[in-house]
């Protein structure tokens, strides 16, 4: 008897922290094989003779399409509840979802995967991994153009702007799929808010002020924390500002050349103002990864910034009643709040399959975009539906209405159209960078450095990785 992807799972617990482990040489892999993947087959152009829509012979085995992927437990069931719908609906193609471990162990797998010649059909990359897999031209077949090939209609349009943003490339087409999307949101302790009359606050100005009353009033031992502070209070914090974040459009249009902007005057204020906000006890530094999120589930603090992919984690511990709202925002800040951009990852499509294979590979991704799909996958995750579609069922069908803190995110990265500082963070060796951040960042509310000191370290070590990328590409 054939298992079902769900029950392949079973006693697997979720692994999707986000490190630097193994990126920095996945650069170095990819860029290394991205001509002999040429050489060998991976063209992204069908073979002679062969349609790019060729199906398989009637009354013929389905055709397998691999698929390696980064999600168990919970997430795990239900990205394999999409996958059995989708092989159940049709009888031509098998799509053979694989947990490859935590995301950068899938890339790292991929990148070995390439160079032996035996590469998955599709990966699955987390966000950072972007720049590495966009840079690596011929491991992978950008996905506007398997659809373009198999005759699906398929359009940038067709998905919401922040996550549109994030994966297209110079030209605004999309190189992969977006597909596991979060961003960053204020979860707030509606009883601490309540007792001191104050509705979730707005800007960073009312935060640091909202946080202070807590402690102050005896409420908790802290204001607030947040998680993935590399991400939220660099990346997120500066696109949802519209501050530039690095030269050349953030690295969308080119890798030579481009220089992070950390040391610029918003980031060492905001630093300097976490430092503050630390020493008076409104914040407390709650580590990497969502390392935070237990001190607001346990009431030690009134207020999370993080992932909303965390929702189920903190509703399935908090004892109190929370909510969700927008990231605070700079008051005064030219166009902020203005947008925010995704996290999570993308499918990517990798070169060197066969034609029929490909027919295959467009069909699921056409599946796993649709209302349908989107819509299950929105309702039953903390994550956002990336395609308009699927947003658009659940709004139809009364889901936001009744689950309004679902709705935060999505009206985040659809606030404004995105500018050429808000579209996203195209850097590579992205991962290295945020280490570097981090040790500014505590470096700074630990006592050791002026935020101005701290920054202008930071800013030439990162301007060094970036140097070491381009060098890498070619560039």
């Amino acid at each position: 008897m054939t298992m079902s992807s769900s029950e392949k799972r079973t006693g697997r617990g979720r692994v999707c922290r986000r490190t630097a482990v193994g990126i920095a040489a996945a650069v170095v892999f990819l860029v290394a094989v991205a001509g002999a993947a040429m050489a060998n087959g991976a063209s992204e152009k069908p073979a002679a003779g062969q349609s790019a829509a060729s199906q398989p012979a009637a009354g013929a085995a389905p055709i397998t399409i691999s698929f390696w992927e980064a999600y168990s437990g919970a997430l795990g069931d239900t990205l394999a509840h999409l996958v059995d719908q989708f092989n159940s609906s049709q009888s031509s193609y098998k799509v053979d979802a694989v947990f490859k471990g935590s995301y950068p162990e899938v890339m790292a797998a991929t990148v070995a995967a390439v160079r032996a010649h035996k590469a998955p059909n599709i990966a699955m990359i987390f966000d950072v991994g972007t720049a590495t897999m966009q840079y690596s031209q011929g491991v992978y077949v950008p996905v506007y153009k398997l659809m373009k090939d198999n005759n699906i209609p398929f359009a940038t349009s067709d998905f919401i702007a922040g996550a549109a943003s994030y994966y297209s490339d110079a030209s605004g087409k999309l190189n992969s799929m977006p597909f596991a999307s979060s961003t960053p949101v204020l979860y707030y302790n509606k009883d601490m808010l309540a007792k001191l009359g104050v509705e979730p606050p707005a800007t960073w100005e009312q935060l640091g002020k909202v946080a202070q009353m807590i402690v102050s009033k005896g409420l908790a031992d802290h204001g607030f924390t947040t998680g993935w502070p590399d991400w939220s209070q660099f990346e997120e914090y500066a696109v949802w500002n519209n501050f530039p974040y690095a030269t050349l459009h953030n690295g969308y249009d080119g890798v030579k050349g481009v220089k992070v902007l950390l040391n610029t005057e918003p980031f060492v204020k905001h630093v300097q103002d976490l430092a503050d906000w630390s020493k008076s006890g409104a914040y407390i530094y709650g580590g990497r990864a969502s390392d935070g999120a237990p001190l607001f589930i346990d009431g030690k603090v009134g207020m999370y910034i993080d992932s909303s992919a965390t929702y189920q984690r903190i509703a399935g511990g908090a004892k109190f009643k929370f909510g969700e709202a927008p990231m605070p925002y700079v008051a005064g800040a030219p166009g902020a709040p203005q947008n925010s951009v995704v996290g999570g990852n993308s499918l990517w499509v990798i070169a060197g399959a066969k034609p029929e294979v490909y027919a295959g590979v467009a069909k699921f991704l056409q599946f796993l975009s649709s209302a349908n799909a989107q819509s299950y996958w929105g309702s039953n995750t903390g994550y956002v539906p990336v395609s308009k579609a699927g947003y658009d069922a659940l709004k139809s069908s009364g889901f936001y209405t009744q689950h309004p803190d679902f709705e935060v995110a999505v009206k985040e990265l659809t606030n404004k159209e995105p500018t050429d500082w808000s579209r996203g963070i195209r850097l590579g060796n992205l991962p290295q960078i945020r280490d570097i951040e981090v040790g500014a960042l505590t470096s700074v509310i630990d006592g050791k450095q002026s935020a101005q000191a701290a920054l202008d370290q930071a800013t030439s070590q990162a301007n060094k990785v970036l140097d070491d990328f381009a060098a890498q590409v070619g560039q």
